[in-house]
């Protein structure tokens, strides 16, 4: 039977030849992703229950991405009970605060997420792993029951096939290409697909893409809900693949005759440079319509801007400048193999005599401004997941985002700019 390759790589784990969607099963994850702010619920859930030992510890991943620094007292007794926690539970892999980044960059970085993996995880940004040709199911709160059992039971999703045809425009990042399809998918789209537990799987001209920016791809269509995203792996993604993997892998691709829900088509050769206006990445416009807006508060990084790739973009945009004056740019690299490179690579050193603050791996202050919020009636533009109103704090500051270019150029304008005025991009 045809299949899509998330069915494919359901049937595998569920131990299964062939699947459909809307069949339920209970696949067994390659690995479990917890993040840090939700291992103190998980824990008191499962010790209220008397379970005091994981079902497969081996396969279990404990993240500190949220809260790298801590900004408060209850932060602090957060990251000392996930240590016990980590502790307690055996668990095999456990990255406190400093060590490898942000959950949903850094295992395709590092070979701990492969193509054709599966794993469950308590955060909806699962949907990054599609990048690399994998698929990670979002379990939220119910985490635990997978920590308990290890498994539960899924859905296997609809999946929706877009097709993205001709080359970008140089200057125009996956970002911006991302904003469009959401908008598409919400914002006055003639797809009329809802995309809420769907699977939306990419196909066409798909090699001008490297890792960063089919990252990119799949972060939009999260904020639209969709359940998870799909790249098929090309030559040079399992080139990577095959460099640092630390487990064997398969990867997986739909046959030719695969059912999907839905075809859609997307020429990408006319998009120009995206900001997506306040209260969601569906609200996108090309950059010349925001023009000269003022700017506060300006980030790079989160888990859709957050590879090595996406901070020389922004560092291009800010060599030999300084940063205007009253604005305050902050950094946030996706791992810590990122923050090495910039230092061995010279990326640092702009950054910082740019002004820049930079701040340690992980979310850094996409982590709804736990970190570096702004004030009532300020201006933001960066590179986070979302722009949703308070996200930063105040409802009525102004968040705005664009691709890494274009926040870095804005911080040195003061205002939101196209990043071709200051950028040269290769054709």
């Amino acid at each position: 039977m045809p299949m899509t390759a998330v069915e494919k790589v359901l049937a595998r784990c569920s131990a299964r030849s062939e699947l459909r969607a809307g069949e339920v099963v209970e696949p067994m994850p390659d690995f479990i992703m917890v993040h840090d702010g939700v291992v103190l619920a998980a824990k008191r859930e499962l010790d209220a229950l008397g379970i005091d030992r994981l079902a497969h510890p081996e396969r279990v991943m404990l993240v500190t991405d949220h809260e790298v620094i801590y900004p408060n007292a209850r932060a602090a007794q957060r990251g000392a009970l996930n240590r016990k926690a980590a502790q307690q539970w055996g668990v095999r892999w456990f990255f406190d605060v400093g060590q490898m980044g942000h959950g949903h960059i850094f295992p395709m970085e590092s070979g701990l997420l492969s193509p054709g993996m599966f794993y469950f995880d308590n955060d909806r940004h699962s949907t990054n792993a599609g990048a690399i040709g994998a698929f990670g199911f979002r379990m939220g709160s119910e985490i635990s029951r997978v920590l308990a059992t290890g498994t539960n039971w899924v859905m296997v999703p609809k999946t929706v096939q877009l097709t993205l045809t001709g080359r970008a425009r140089p200057g125009v990042l996956g970002r911006d290409i991302g904003f469009v399809i959401a908008k598409h998918f919400r914002e006055g789209g003639s797809w009329g697909i809802d995309p809420d537990y769907r699977v939306l799987e990419f196909a066409g001209e798909l090699d001008q893409f490297d890792l960063a920016q089919r990252t990119a791809l799949c972060s939009a269509p999260t904020e639209v809900r969709a359940y998870g995203t799909f790249f098929p792996p090309s030559a040079a993604i399992l080139d990577h693949a095959r460099r640092v993997a630390q487990q064997p892998f398969t990867p997986a691709y739909a046959d030719e005759a695969a059912q999907y829900e839905a075809r859609v088509t997307l020429d990408i050769s006319g998009i120009e440079p995206q900001v997506a206006l306040p209260g969601g990445v569906h609200k996108a416009v090309d950059v010349s319509e925001v023009e000269g807006t003022r700017v506060d508060h300006a980030f790079i990084g989160s888990c859709g801007s957050g590879h090595y790739e996406d901070l020389q973009f922004a560092a291009r945009a800010l060599a030999g400048k300084r940063i205007a004056p009253g604005v305050r740019l902050m950094i946030a690299p996706g791992s810590e193999r990122s923050t090495k490179r910039m230092l061995d690579d010279g990326l640092m050193k702009i950054f910082i005599e740019a002004g820049a603050v930079m701040v340690p791996a992980g979310c850094g202050a996409c982590n709804d401004g736990v970190i570096g919020p702004v004030d009532s009636g300020e201006v933001s533009i960066s590179t986070f997941a979302g722009n949703n109103s308070g996200r930063l704090g105040p409802k009525d500051a102004q968040l705005y985002l664009g691709n890494p270019a274009t926040v870095a150029a804005s911080a040195v304008a003061g205002r939101i700019i196209d990043p071709r005025r200051v950028v040269e991009f290769a054709a």
